[in-house]
């Protein structure tokens, strides 16, 4: 009995307190976070004279699903959607195929003024994207690409941020496995393939979400380089309902909420590879 009652004394405080404690502290800062969502899905459900009620009610009266159907009839909200998805997933591709290539090679291969190069590249994400809005559409106006999705994707599909969390991630990466396939004769292209991609899951997951989520929300650039409604991008096509439908308010939100659906949906699927992702900030560092 003694000695049981000497070992639960030398026993560190439980961590059940501290949890509890956490939880106290996590529940409400959630609430505070995924407030505006509820109310942007309560208010999608609403009539319309509830939107502006006051006082405000955080239920509807009564659930109207059918406005969830009605923003669809009012404009060609599934072309904008297509469109969307169209543009944010090819984006993310030739991004995540186009930044594995160049961070493979500022990671691994030898070649003059490499670091020199790489700095440069880098120092690219210090230039505000709305500064290069003009030169860009001079360019696609130039190509006659105007009002055409190469204009939506390809400007916006070489990432110097994915080029250097990718090549911070395959620094980390041991180079015995890469000694070893050359020995066994594989190409540079081939050990990338291979060996150093189905190592980097964690940091192209990450990469693929961050490319997909901006691009699907991207506004300036789709309104800058597209004015036909054939080739319009969900926000914008938004902001085209809010000015047809102005006072619909409750439509504009079952909008809003179809068109936050698919990165929510996204973040759940791939929050094992996000938190597996954010340990390479620990290794930025480079060697």
């Amino acid at each position: 009995m003694t000695t049981s009652v000497a070992t639960a004394s030398a026993v560190p405080p439980s961590r059940g307190g501290l949890g509890i404690v956490l939880l106290i502290g996590i529940i409400p800062t959630g609430l505070v976070f995924l407030f505006p969502f509820f109310w942007m899905v309560s208010n999608a459900l609403r009539p319309n004279g509830e939107v502006l009620a006051v006082p405000p009610h955080l239920i509807p009266s009564h659930a109207e699903w059918s406005n969830f159907l009605k923003v669809w009839l009012f404009l060609p909200f599934g072309r904008f959607f297509l469109n969307s998805a169209l543009v944010a997933g090819a984006v993310s591709a030739i991004t995540l195929v186009v930044s594995s290539l160049s961070g493979y090679a500022f990671a691994r291969l030898v070649f003059p003024f490499r670091n020199g190069l790489f700095l440069i590249y880098i120092g690219t994400l210090m230039i505000p994207p709305a500064v290069l809005v003009i030169p860009l559409f001079l360019m696609m106006n130039w190509l006659g690409w105007v009002n055409t999705y190469q204009a939506l994707i390809l400007p916006m599909a070489f990432s110097s941020f994915g080029t250097f969390l990718l090549r911070q991630f395959f620094m980390q990466i041991p180079r015995e496995l890469e000694e070893a396939a050359q020995m066994d004769g594989a190409s540079r292209l081939r050990i990338l393939v291979d060996i150093i991609l189905p190592l980097s899951i964690p940091a192209l997951g990450l990469l693929a979400l961050f490319t997909f989520t901006a691009q699907w929300n991207s506004f300036l650039w789709p309104l800058i380089v597209v004015t036909d409604p054939s080739h319009t991008t969900l926000p914008l096509g938004i902001t085209q309902f809010q000015s047809q439908q102005g006072t619909q308010w409750n439509y504009l939100m079952a909008g809003t909420t179809i068109a936050v659906a698919p990165g929510v949906l996204l973040t759940i699927l791939l929050q094992r590879y996000i938190f597996r992702g954010f340990q390479i900030n620990a290794g930025f560092g480079g060697r």
